[in-house]
């Protein structure tokens, strides 16, 4: 089995992406690109994802199309997957989630050698339930962040969101990160967006402490 190149609207630092876990994202958010497709099966792990040759120089996005670290998920699942990473010392991986609090339980497990990077998502500061589906809090997001500080770190904020600029702020300073990628919604979601005005604010305070990378989905916002 090959790995599945990244393309699309991925991150151009991320070569591909892996996706043992399939199915309905626990956190069901309103704007996920995998319900373009329609209802997605329940949650399963496809085992035969671990015959996969992972190969050499790769950074790989572990878990793009579901969030593998959902409470809901099973810890021998995780744990599995993360075993197949390890062995495979020349690649490095990212594991992103908006329930980053999970990474600790799996500390051991984690590649090393700064092969591991950790990212969760921030999309606002604010809570839209309905849009936000089952997903933590995104303060609490930003405290589960602030104790990997071994790791590379990012943050996403994506699709952005109407936020308020000091405590969005605030929120990815607690983070710590090595660089902040931001994106615009892909799809047609009617999303309660920022204007121009303010995400180039929120730019400006950014740069102050991180990289950030502009994704190309967020031109739309700030022509």
């Amino acid at each position: 089995m090959a790995l599945n190149k990244s393309k699309g609207n991925m991150y151009s630092w991320v070569t591909h992406t892996w996706n043992p876990i399939k199915g309905e994202c626990p956190h069901d958010c309103s704007y996920c690109y995998m319900k373009r497709w329609g209802k997605q099966k329940p949650v399963r792990f496809d085992e035969k994802e671990l015959n996969n040759d992972l190969g050499s120089g790769n950074f790989i996005f572990i878990g793009s199309s579901c969030d593998m670290w959902a409470d809901r998920i099973s810890r021998v699942w995780i744990t599995d997957i993360l075993v197949k990473c390890d062995f495979y010392i020349s690649n490095r991986f990212l594991f992103q989630s908006k329930n980053p609090e999970r990474f600790a339980e799996f500390k051991f497990y984690l590649p090393d050698g700064g092969r591991t990077c950790l990212c969760t998502t921030i999309e606002t500061n604010r809570r839209y339930t309905e849009i936000m589906g089952n997903t933590p809090e995104p303060y609490d997001r930003a405290i589960a962040m602030n104790q990997f500080f071994e790791y590379p770190t990012f943050v996403t904020i994506e699709p952005i969101m109407d936020f308020d600029l000091d405590e969005l702020v605030r929120f990815i300073k607690l983070c710590h990160p090595n660089q902040v990628n931001i994106g615009a919604d892909s799809g047609n979601n009617h999303l309660p967006e920022p204007p121009k005005e303010k995400i180039l604010e929120l730019i400006d305070e950014l740069k102050k402490f991180t990289v950030i990378d502009i994704k190309t989905n967020l031109q739309r916002l700030l022509k």
